[in-house]
């Protein structure tokens, strides 16, 4: 896009030279993008390279390099430590606490670990002990053979929609069984880092002698292989093969023949869909309303427009092979690599409409799918590398071409993304794609070839070849002796072990940055990147004390049903120039070109707040006619505004405010600005049917109180409408004895309406933490003395 970067400039196009693509449009695609990306983060990539010297002990990948989920199960996890002290050797187990919710993925090479926000990550790095509740352990076991036409996503699919069936949040899960004793790591990889999407802290697998097998394919020291070894049977960590299991809190049988070729969509990662039923399903959600999962397109709106036309419904705009969860697992991405090249050989193109990418989390990925001679097929569909990071999955697609904008700008068109990723919540893909799923990345290919979600492929073909004939998705699925060759391609060490090559373009970049040093961060007074946060003293309204112990006359800011994600509370994509956050840019003389996304600007608070409730397809139910966005009704008067302007005028009228929600608030992204936004706001409680993990912590950990509603019942249900005046009684004693509080809603014209509601604050840590209004007071108090 001659907009984003002056293509004229002589491009240095000094890539990875172990790739060794020929294709141009790959070299040049991972040029532009690494290049966009230091000019618009340069200066959050110079403060973290101040933080590297300011800081003992931290490492930086830099950017351009990988995901570092990948990047830890691949390189950095050592599954046994050492350390010297008092002039002893010691050796203990590996241990992860990451400030990202798909941290369990080095679940799978026997090291515990979850994700947490990134509040409890800034309290532990600042010397705050972290205190959790000792969790349920689940044990998950596994049997029987996955169908044969299925990949290892097709099982995470199934498994992550049985947990989230059976309820495992807060739990620790770990699997065990035949079929998870017969897994490779990868595959291993795959199911561990989907544990946020089924909710669980963790997904774990012991050690065991697969651990060791991908510590040798991936070229960790022979000495440390051993010590692993020695150490996980010495200390009763490792799994022997067929012993008895450990004793659980429950157990869930999941069998393997349950999973099927599937898709998990439109919008939540546990909605599986048999792929024979996912092109029906997409046409009854057409036209089905939105409460019932549909997109409410009107019955008389033709889909299609004829051969070769790009669809009105169901137009697959965005195809990426990307994420950790399955650019980490060689067969699925060995799988991609061999139907692109029988579609190549057989002519295959995808439609022009379909914007193709390949984002892989580490370069050992593309290491090996040009050693088996499959970098290239990929390429030549449109896949080409465009980086190594999350890129799709996170929400940073890139913009489409003006035409497929264009048409997708139609409020009734419904646009597709399929994404080997993780997550498909609403508007987090891109803004105009309302309709999302994730898959098996030789299934992306697939959709990328027809380019439209409802075909049916076993009657329907792909396309056509040279001579006429038809192609169907049979044609081009490798078989298995093939994808067995293909496998022994990628078990090489030397894919896996990391070079630093003085010409590596990544590296040169990093080192070519410059960075302040002391250990004090000079912040510069222009900057709209990095601002120095209110919560530790720089604006009085971000701190807060103790939560009163009776609240009077506070409003609903905002209502929700369930499965309300912290996607749709802060979202991570691109800022729209008509949101609150885009408005207040543009006042800073800022271009739209130049807004970035959210996610950049994460270290301007201004921005962030506003950012808050400000997901384009959120949905707030106090409006009451499916409007989307962040709009809410500002009380008394009912006058529509967006979700900020509200929390001002309530905040400048001294009057506080609650969220209400469903059950499942804040399931997503362990994205701590979902809390420091909903206490920027000046929100003082969340009623809730039930809260994710992290989320529930980083409320506690800003001062806002997570209350949730008794067994059987909601805010709906209670009869509440968000209009009323509420009164919280009790506060004190639910925090630091587990009393209820007592609630009472009152209405003009109706009757009262009283009920209770339990504070969600689970140990004497917590208790502390709301004692002294979070996290940042907290440490700045303990700093103080």
């Amino acid at each position: 896009d001659p907009r984003e970067v002056d293509v004229r400039l002589p491009l240095d196009l000094v890539v990875d030279h172990s790739l060794q693509v020929d294709h141009w449009g790959s070299a040049q695609a991972m040029a532009l993008n690494l290049r966009q990306e230091l000019a618009r983060n340069e200066e959050r990539y110079a403060f973290i390279k101040w933080a590297q010297q300011a800081f003992q002990g931290l490492r930086v990948w830099p950017p351009g390099t990988g995901i570092i989920h990948q990047v830890n199960l691949e390189q950095v996890a050592r599954v046994v430590m050492t350390a010297e002290h008092a002039g002893r050797r010691w050796i203990f187990p590996d241990f992860v606490i990451g400030g990202d919710s798909h941290t369990p993925m080095v679940n799978a090479l026997g090291v515990l670990g979850w994700g947490v926000g990134g509040i409890d990550a800034e309290a532990a790095l600042l010397g705050r002990a972290y205190t959790f509740p000792v969790p349920e352990v689940v044990g998950v076991r596994l049997h029987g053979q996955r169908h044969a036409a299925a990949f290892t996503t097709d099982v995470a699919l199934r498994v992550t929609e049985r947990l989230r069936a059976a309820g495992v949040v807060n739990c620790a899960v770990e699997f065990f069984g035949e079929a998870a004793e017969r897994m490779p790591v990868p595959e291993r990889a795959t199911l561990a880092n989907m544990a946020p999407e089924f909710g669980a802290t963790c997904g774990f697998f012991p050690v065991d002698d697969r651990t060791l097998a991908y510590l040798r394919t991936t070229g960790r020291d022979p000495t440390h292989i051993a010590l692993v070894e020695a150490y996980a049977r010495f200390a009763c960590l490792w799994r022997k093969t067929g012993a008895p299991p450990p004793h659980y809190a429950r157990v869930i049988e999941i069998d393997l023949a349950e999973a099927v070729p599937s898709m998990a969509g439109p919008r939540r990662p546990q909605d599986r869909i048999a792929l024979p039923a996912l092109a029906g399903d997409f046409r009854r959600r057409l036209h089905a309303s939105s409460a019932d999962g549909g997109f409410a397109v009107h019955p008389d709106v033709a889909s299609h427009r004829g051969p070769g036309v790009m669809p009105r419904h169901g137009a697959v705009v965005i195809a990426a092979i990307t994420s950790c969860t399955n650019t980490s697992n060689p067969e699925v991405m060995l799988a991609a690599g061999l139907v692109a090249k029988r579609a190549v050989e057989r002519g295959l193109r995808p439609p022009q409409w379909v914007k193709t990418s390949l984002a892989p989390g580490s370069r050992a990925v593309t290491r090996y799918l040009a050693e088996a001679g499959l970098l290239q097929p990929l390429a030549d569909l449109g896949f080409h590398l465009v980086g190594y990071g999350c890129t799709t999955c996170g929400g940073k697609s890139g913009p489409l071409d003006a035409a497929v904008a264009e048409r997708l700008s139609d409020r009734d068109a419904v646009g597709v993304a399929v994404l080997s990723g993780n997550r498909n919540f609403e508007g987090r893909i891109h803004k105009l794609v309302r309709a999302n799923y994730i898959g098996a990345p030789p299934m992306v290919v697939a959709y990328a070839l027809a380019g439209r979600i409802d075909i049916e492929f076993d009657s329907e073909p792909l396309g056509r070849d040279a001579q006429g004939s038809p192609v169907y998705l049979r044609d081009l699925m490798p078989c298995a002796d093939e994808l067995h060759c293909a496998l022994a391609v990628a078990a090489k060490p030397a894919h896996f072990v990391r070079e630093d090559r003085s010409d590596d373009r990544a590296v040169l970049a990093w080192q070519s940055i410059e960075a302040a040093q002391g250990p004090l961060y000079p912040w510069q007074a222009d900057s709209t990147y990095l601002v120095e946060p209110p919560f530790f003293g720089a604006d009085p309204q971000a701190l807060r004390g103790a939560p009163p112990d009776t609240l009077l006359g506070a409003r609903v800011l905002a209502a929700f049903d369930d499965s309300l994600t912290t996607d749709h509370v802060s979202p991570g994509g691109e800022i729209p120039t008509e949101a609150p956050a885009g408005r207040y840019l543009n006042g800073l003389g800022i271009a739209p070109r130049d807004y970035n996304t959210y996610v950049a600007r994460r270290g301007n608070h201004h921005v962030m707040a506003r950012a808050t409730f400000a997901n384009i397809r959120l949905r707030n139910a106090l409006l009451g006619d499916g409007t989307e966005g962040g709009i809410t009704v500002l009380q008394p008067g009912g006058e529509r505004t967006t979700i900020f302007d509200a929390a001002q005028a309530y905040r400048e009228a001294a009057v506080p405010t609650l969220v209400l929600a469903g059950r499942d608030y804040g399931t997503g992204s362990s994205r701590d600005w979902a809390a420091k936004g909903t206490a920027l706001l000046g929100v003082q409680a969340v009623l809730a049917g039930s809260f994710e993990r992290i989320h529930r912590a980083n409320l506690v950990g800003m001062g806002v109180l997570p209350l949730q509603f008794r067994a059987g019942q909601g805010w709906r249900s209670l009869g509440l409408r968000g209009d009323e005046s509420f009164e919280l009684d009790g506060i004190t004693a639910a925090i630091e004895r587990g009393a209820p509080v007592r609630v009472t809603a009152t209405a003009p014209g109706r009757d009262p309406i009283r009920f209770e509601v339990q504070a969600a604050v689970l140990t004497s840590s917590e208790r502390r933490l709301m004692r002294e209004g979070g996290i940042p007071r907290s440490v700045l108090r303990e700093f103080a003395a």
